[in-house]
């Protein structure tokens, strides 16, 4: 592991006793990666296609991701892989490691579970950024891809833990089919680490009926959805879909083929600045003399709203937001709102479309 990644390592507990290991690195606003298939916590540092993912995310944030749950450092050997369980384990992560209020990163099935946590705490979450992502498993999609998924599930059962990487070829090939011999083999070796065959196979099986269409509908943050035109494992249509069913969120096509994006990839120099613009000033880096909170109201501010509407959106009497709004006033050394909002968006802040 090099000098500039490195994390801390911990264990919580969830409600049915099931063991979760979460990681934290970086510094400012937090954002939490919710868990998806094929992590390994103490692997992914080394890796080449996830060790990007890592840099990026944590380059301005305190980045907090976590194995789910029969994965990684996680417990293997689980009963219950249900979508609320799944829930209730980012629950745990988030609250074992302190955190109030934070930007969620879902990527491919981890999309579901910050859609469905999104819509459950929306007082908790200010931004939502998904990859890769949908709404509604394979088995709720059609013939031809539950057709596939079922070969695939029989593909992990008989070859998964073998020595021979031949079985867990065409799974990587879904995911990185542009990968380069380096990433390939690697990503061959994950998937015989990240969990056991018989649990692989069930945990592939859990995301099929997955479906947080309603849930989709009560999200309240900002949210940004990307996804590759070519994706091998998720249809581009799936993204998409998200991108209608959450409102106001911002979708952003890119060209690519690859599920997991990979360095070398041209959209993934498109991936990361969307999301570092997206998240403006929710990191520490704008305005460091501003709490989390005074940064929110800032950023709302900025898109316009008055006192009540601020108020409204967060939660928050009208009394308070005005207590903010002085301090925030002292604080960036101007008198009236105009200067404050001229500020605000000089700085970068209220760039992303407001969801109302």
């Amino acid at each position: 592991m090099s000098a500039e990644l490195r994390q801390q390592i911990r264990f919580c507990t969830a409600r049915d006793g099931v063991t979760l290991a979460f990681a934290t690195m970086g510094k400012g606003a937090p954002i939490v990666r919710a868990a998806h298939f094929l992590t390994h916590i103490e692997h992914d540092l080394a890796s080449p296609v996830w060790r990007p993912w890592l840099r990026e995310l944590s380059r301005d944030n305190t980045l907090v991701r976590y194995d789910g749950r029969g994965c990684g450092l996680s417990d293997r050997e689980v009963g219950d892989l249900s979508l609320d369980a799944m829930v209730t384990d980012l629950e745990t992560v988030v609250s074992s490691a302190g955190l109030d209020r934070f930007a969620l990163f879902g990527c491919s099935q981890g999309a579901a579970i910050t859609i469905a946590y999104a819509a459950r705490h929306p007082e908790r979450v200010t931004h939502l950024v998904i990859w890769g992502g949908y709404a509604r498993g394979v088995m709720k999609r059609g013939p031809e891809q539950i057709k596939e998924a079922q070969m695939l599930v029989e593909l992990v059962e008989l070859g998964w833990g073998r020595e021979n990487p031949a079985f867990r070829q065409m799974f990587t090939s879904l995911f990185i089919p542009d990968g380069t011999t380096e990433e390939v083999n690697w990503f061959n070796e994950l998937e015989r680490l990240s969990a056991p065959p018989s649990m692989a196979a069930r945990i592939i099986r859990s995301f099929g009926p997955l479906d947080v269409t309603e849930d989709a509908a009560r999200v309240a943050c900002p949210t940004l959805v990307l996804h590759a035109r070519g994706d091998a494992r998720v249809p581009f249509e799936e993204g998409r879909l998200v991108a209608s069913l959450i409102p106001g969120a911002r979708f952003v096509p890119v060209e690519g083929r690859n599920h997991a994006l990979l360095e070398h990839d041209p959209a993934f120099s498109r991936l990361f600045p969307e999301l570092h613009d997206f998240l403006g000033g929710a990191n520490g880096t704008v305005f460091p003399d501003l709490t989390h909170r005074e940064r929110e109201i800032l950023e709302l501010v900025a898109h316009g709203l008055d006192n009540l509407q601020v108020a409204a959106r967060l939660g928050l009497s009208e009394k308070t937001i005005r207590n903010n709004i002085t301090q925030i006033f002292v604080k960036l050394a101007v008198d009236t709102r105009a200067r404050a909002i001229v500020r605000a968006r000089e700085a970068g802040l209220a760039r992303s479309p407001l969801v109302h």
